[in-house]
């Protein structure tokens, strides 16, 4: 049975589980399926629960060499099919290949693949190497990574501190709800690594801790609800303190020194 007429007839009553096996079963014996990767709740150990679907990518044989539509274009049209069993996202190879890298409009699913499962490869194993590539940063997209949010976080940090120096402590907690976002993804990236969804990320530390005290599991949460409850500068200039020091060792200074006599404010050393 090819894959498509698979899901003409999907067997919505199964468990998800057995949906998956007889949907890898249809495309092992379907020739135009080049690869699937497993990703999601599925693949990662202990996040599962019995709600969990499985987020599935299909990638398939590309366009001849004459640039003829293969037959690989009916699948396509599967891509984007949801159920309670199975969420499918169907990919040419040559689309695959810089697909949610950090410079693809759909960078925002790098995470995707940390930890993603490939179960099916029939490239000579180059929807492996792929996925392994999808799930890092090279050292110089970390770096693109980091210039482009060090600015961001240091401007939220500092909004939060003045408001909450001045007695404005809902703007104060407001702008440090904004800090989150920009120290985790600095956090990850000065480490070369992608940020995780907030799911996955207690899962990620517990897989492979981040270097440094301040991004010890539960420093780092303990942290976070203090900075979301009430804005609370000392935790907050403590993380932004181990940023800066990060982010100076890799060449990052100048866009620190820009702050002048504000980054003393920041760094809680105003004379």
């Amino acid at each position: 049975m090819t894959l498509d007429h698979f899901m003409q007839s999907f067997p919505a009553g199964l468990s998800a589980r057995g949906v998956f096996d007889a949907f890898l079963r249809a495309a092992g014996d379907d020739a135009r399926v080049v690869g699937v990767v497993l990703t999601g709740s599925a693949a990662r150990a202990g996040m599962a629960t019995v709600r969990s679907d499985y987020d599935v990518y299909v990638v398939v044989e590309d366009d001849d060499a004459s640039g003829t539509d293969s037959d690989a274009a009916s699948l396509l049209g599967l891509s984007g099919f949801r159920s309670a069993q199975l969420d499918l996202n169907v990919l040419r190879l040559a689309e695959f290949h810089d697909y949610a890298m950090p410079t693809h409009p759909a960078s925002w699913d790098g995470y995707a693949f940390v930890g993603a499962q490939v179960v099916l490869d029939r490239a000579g194993g180059l929807i492996g190497e792929l996925v392994v590539r999808k799930a890092v940063l090279s050292e110089a997209d970390a770096r693109r990574r980091v210039v482009d949010h060090l600015d961001a976080y240091t401007n939220s940090v500092y909004r939060s501190l003045k408001n909450h120096r001045d007695g404005r402590l809902a703007a104060a907690r407001l702008d440090a709800a904004d800090t989150v976002p920009w120290l985790l993804t600095l956090a990850f990236a000065l480490q070369r690594r992608i940020r995780p969804y907030n799911k996955y990320l207690e899962w990620e530390l517990a897989q492979r801790p981040l270097d440094g005290e301040c991004w010890a599991a539960p420093v780092l949460f303990d942290g976070m609800e203090r900075i979301l409850a009430d804005a609370d500068p000392g935790t907050q200039r403590l993380f932004f303190a181990a940023i800066e020091r990060s982010a100076r060792a890799q060449g990052h200074g100048e866009v620190l020194d820009s702050w002048s006599d504000d980054l003393l404010f920041l760094l809680d050393k105003t004379p």
